[in-house]
């Protein structure tokens, strides 16, 4: 039952990620609503998926099954928040074809899972995950604002009117959705660090600063720390930010990918 209804949710994804693509060209307000709908609709039934397989017992924390279902969901849901601050499905043109990717991926067949001790300690897990995710999270709908940023800019400056200009809200706005992720999810990700780091060491009884899914998350966090010292001390806004936000976030799929090469971290099947 579980997988049915994140294949549901799925199907509720896919009119968020057909409005993506055809928000790029044009726009209309009546698929914004149906999208957001849908959008809307495809988190109950994701939220009830994974509710019935938590309490199902058969959870595995460690697979990418599992890990992918909810990072997908944690995005929707931090998409979902920013919605309801500015009223903009703006960030979903990035958010939902992300989504749709991670919940496809979740639903299509069972996933290799992580080779190593830490179920032992699962509390500490779920502590580090949940946090981790949401960390994520708010570095996505960051990322989707970092690039309408520098669309909208280069569409203005190229002085062609587009519907995606009307599509698109101000650059003020772009901008501060974009900081105020920064803000909401640099917390989520240093403390999830924390907990990993916690669990390591109990584990291993040491932290091997070496091995690269360490490491890559390490220089993540790093430049996660530099987006938020910029943006607060130095005043770092529109294209210096976008572009900071944009390496942020690819430091960030490398730490994911270390996931499949790491010694202690690593995936397989």
């Amino acid at each position: 039952m579980p997988l049915l209804w994140l294949r549901v949710a799925l199907g509720c994804y896919f009119i968020g990620l057909v409005y993506a693509f055809v928000a790029l060209s044009r726009t209309s307000d009546l698929f914004e609503r149906i999208a957001l709908h849908a959008a809307s609709l495809g988190m109950m039934f994701h939220f009830v998926s994974l509710t019935e397989l938590f309490l199902s017992g058969q959870v595995v924390w460690v697979s990418v099954h599992n890990g992918e279902s909810l990072l997908g969901f944690f995005s929707m849901a931090f998409f979902m928040i920013i919605y309801a601050i500015y009223k903009t499905t703006s960030p979903g043109v990035v958010v939902f074809p992300v989504v749709f990717f991670l919940t496809f991926v979740a639903a299509v067949d069972q996933q290799p899972v992580l080779l190593t001790q830490f179920v032992s300690h699962t509390g500490w897990l779920i502590t580090h995950i949940v946090l981790i995710f949401t960390g994520y999270s708010a570095l996505l709908v960051s990322f989707g604002a970092s690039l309408l940023y520098l669309l909208q800019e280069s569409r203005l400056k190229s002085k062609k009117p587009t519907s995606l200009i009307s599509f698109l809200p101000a650059l003020e706005v772009i901008d501060q959705i974009g900081y105020r992720s920064l803000l909401l999810g640099f917390p989520f990700m240093t403390l999830g660090l924390l907990a990993g780091t916690v669990v390591a060491i109990t584990t291993y009884g040491h932290l091997d600063l070496l091995d690269w899914k360490i490491l890559l998350s390490v220089l993540m966090w790093a430049v996660y720390l530099i987006m938020v010292f910029t943006r607060w001390n130095s005043g770092w806004r529109g294209r210096r930010a976008a572009f900071l936000a944009s390496f942020a976030f690819l430091a960030a799929l490398a730490a994911v990918a270390a996931n499949y090469f790491s010694r202690i971290h690593r995936f397989a099947s």
